[in-house]
């Protein structure tokens, strides 16, 4: 069946992630055991709740300052945070503007307040446009309360949507995720941080062909 629908995971597919900086970052101010923490792929403990919004910022922050035998300036900490995402290639945003034109464009992230709403958003606007400009609806884990990879969230989408997984394309740099949706029915594409570039072109000519 062909696609009608391309939905995107955000970190590590649309924004460069740099997980190595963040944590130097968090190091660099006394914190010793972030990995535990923290990984490309999911969060643990406090790090898990702020990404699901059951705590605010505030308090994220104020657990993590509370893991440190010394005191340390919160924002230090949410910059230290912050820098976990990185940029947004200006081709890549160019080819997802050229996409939207062709598909639903949805996107679907385990994200929170800082980096979605500070660092994602002020990404976009660098293009001049606003991140709903390129999704017609923004999912993200921090404002549902459900994360990926339960089947729960692909679920809300789909009524939400309107849509039916088999004519939706989901992309996302986590194999977990990739795997619960290929058992939903959605067709599914493993970004691998190197090949999402050639794979949009090759969206946009397909689609042409198509038309």
């Amino acid at each position: 069946m062909s696609v009608s629908t391309l939905i995107f995971d955000l970190g590590g597919v649309i924004i460069n992630l740099d997980l190595p900086l963040c944590i130097n970052n968090l190091k660099k101010l006394g914190f010793t055991d972030v990995e535990r923490y923290l990984s490309n792929y999911g969060q643990q403990d406090f790090f898990l709740a702020y990404e699901l919004g059951k705590i605010d910022t505030d308090t994220f922050l104020q657990h993590i300052a509370a893991l440190n035998p010394h005191k340390v300036e919160i924002q230090d900490i949410a910059d230290a945070w912050k820098s976990f995402l990185q940029d947004i290639p200006q081709e890549r945003l160019s080819l997802l503007w050229q996409l939207r034109d062709k598909y639903r464009l949805l996107l679907l992230s385990n994200t929170n307040e800082l980096h979605f709403d500070v660092c994602a958003r002020n990404e976009f606007r660098k293009s001049g446009h606003e991140i709903e400009e390129y999704f017609e609806k923004c999912y993200v884990s921090n404002k549902m309360g459900m994360a990926k990879p339960n089947q729960d969230v692909f679920r809300y989408i789909l009524a939400d949507a309107g849509v039916k997984a088999e004519e939706c394309l989901f992309l996302d740099d986590g194999q977990k995720n990739i795997q619960t949706a290929a058992d939903m029915g959605f067709q599914t594409f493993l970004v691998d941080g190197n090949n999402h570039i050639e794979f949009l072109k090759n969206l946009i000519k397909e689609q042409r062909q198509i038309n």
